[in-house]
Parts: structure tokens; C-alpha cells; sequence
């Protein structure tokens, strides 16, 4: 099953981590529907523009994989608001994306997620709403064995 064009109900709900620990990572109505919005206003766009595919590195997260895996409690993954992107294939940079995201689509927060100051490790992106979203951008960075979040 699809949710768009180039995400799968697979892909968008895989995790190794629930599959190795038993857990059910199978999202309600409503997170499906929070899935659905978020490939159409954010992926789909951004793949369009990469021209080729973008690695989902985590997608939908049930609370207890979201706990599984020492996730935020607040985490906008486990109402299928947020994706993990990283450029495994080589199309653009995770730095690119990034700032494509943030120049040119609507979000939520956009994370630049660890890596160094040329490239991210990866992308986190959400989306709520038209209305609702923030715009943040934020940087993680791990500070005596905690990771922190900075304005950007």
C-alpha cells in the first residue's frame, strides 16, 4: 500500500528495533492520516526536487517503540508528523536538502541532526498544519552525553 507516490505504508512504519523486540508499530486513522499529510506536503516536493530517491530513516514510531528506542516523549514521530531523511543515493547532500526544506516548503521544525557543520548525519522534518507550523530550525548536538537542541 502507498501513502503517496514514493512512500509505502512499509517503508513509513519499518523499524528493525520493533521487529527485533516484538513491538507493534501499526499507526491509527488519525496517524495515517498525519502520514499522508506529511509525504504530500514535504516529500513529495522535496523528492521531486533531489530527482531520485531519499532514504526514510524513521517514520511512524508507536510510543513504545518511540521508548524502545530512548525517543523524545514529546516526539512528533509517534503522530506520524515527522520523517528522518538522509541522501544515501548520492542525488544532494543532507545539508542540501535541508536547506531546500527550509527555503522552500512549509514545516514545522526542521532538525539539523548531528554530522558536522558541512552535513548532517541526517534531516528531521515535521509538518502539523498550514496554520500551525513553526518554521524552527533547530541543531542537535550532544553536550556531556545529552543531546541538546539549538536555534538556528
Amino acid at each position: 500500500m502507498k501513502l503517496t507516490e514514493h512512500v509505502t505504508y512499509g517503508e513509513a512504519c519499518h523499524s528493525f528495533t520493533a521487529k527485533r523486540l516484538g513491538i507493534a508499530n501499526t499507526p491509527s486513522e488519525y496517524q495515517m492520516w498525519n502520514m499522508v499529510v506529511i509525504a504530500t506536503e514535504v516529500f513529495e516536493p522535496l523528492r521531486e526536487w533531489v530527482g531520485g530517491p531519499i532514504k526514510i530513516n524513521s517514520f511512524f514510531r508507536s510510543p513504545e517503540l518511540n521508548t524502545a528506542i530512548g525517543g523524545s516523549s514529546k516526539s512528533q514521530h509517534c503522530e506520524g508528523r515527522a520523517m528522518d531523511l538522509d541522501d544515501v543515493y548520492g542525488h544532494k547532500t543532507n545539508a542540501e536538502m535541508f536547506e531546500y526544506i527550509s527555503k522552500n516548503l512549509d514545516y514545522d521544525q526542521l532538525i539539523w541532526e548531528f554530522g558536522s557543520d558541512e552535513n548532517p548525519d541526517w534531516v528531521h522534518v515535521s509538518y502539523v498544519d498550514h496554520d500551525t507550523n513553526r518554521k524552527r530550525n533547530l541543531k542537535a548536538v550532544k553536550k556531556e552525553g545529552k543531546t541538546l537542541y539549538e536555534l538556528i
